[in-house]
């Protein structure tokens, strides 16, 4: 699969070892433009590709939005179009600045991701794991105890293509729901940076 990532920053980072280990093509991308990502290249070997914000998206089947929420106004939304595009951001106030619709739950960071990239198929993944554990916590074998990473979203076949990709770096996916759902594991709540693994997971969830 030909995966864009936008934002390459610890967790964007990891993200292209893991797929890049496993055997995707990735385009890398970040607001400090291509030259920067060189190292990341050459690194990572042929798979991977240092590219533009717009480019990385476009190339991508599938899209890694990895970028501070109070910057996700200025994703390209038409390259999206059409696509799965995986949101790892966390709302930090501190960091972000203060959004009134998130302050009071009114709505969540990947509602107002999915509001902006309007045609895409936005899923939250990547969200709640420390990205130290998240490079080091895979498993290969499905007989090993396999860490939950929780997939909120409202397109099924973008939570299945999702799930996949978990599952091709050694982690269990767990269904939490729908897009909004994803309030439920969020920085603030039980699950996040718990480090639990599929069932413990899926009872927190009360996934189905």
């Amino acid at each position: 699969m030909r995966i864009g990532i936008v934002g390459t920053g610890h967790v964007g980072g990891t993200l292209a070892r893991l797929f890049n280990k496993a055997g995707h093509e990735v385009a890398v991308a970040n607001s400090r433009g291509p030259d920067t990502l060189r190292g990341l290249a050459d690194e990572l070997g042929e798979r991977v590709h240092p590219a533009t914000v717009p480019e990385a998206a476009s190339f991508g089947d599938l899209v890694v939005v990895s970028v501070p929420v109070g910057r996700y106004a200025e994703l390209p939304a038409e390259p999206m179009a059409g696509k799965t595009v995986i949101d790892t951001g966390n709302y930090y106030p501190e960091r972000d600045g203060h959004y009134p619709e998130l302050d009071e739950d009114r709505t969540t960071s990947s509602e107002l991701l999915q509001r902006h990239l309007s045609e895409a198929h936005v899923v939250k993944a990547f969200n709640t794991m420390r990205w130290e554990h998240l490079r080091e916590y895979g498993r290969q074998s499905s007989a090993q105890r396999r860490y939950g990473i929780p997939v909120a979203g409202d397109d099924v076949g973008a939570k299945r293509q999702v799930s996949d990709l978990i599952e091709q770096v050694g982690y269990e996916p767990v269904d939490a729901g729908r897009l909004a759902e994803g309030r439920r594991h969020q920085p603030g709540t039980p699950i996040y940076l718990a480090d639990l693994d599929g069932a413990e997971l899926h009872s927190q969830l009360g996934a189905p």
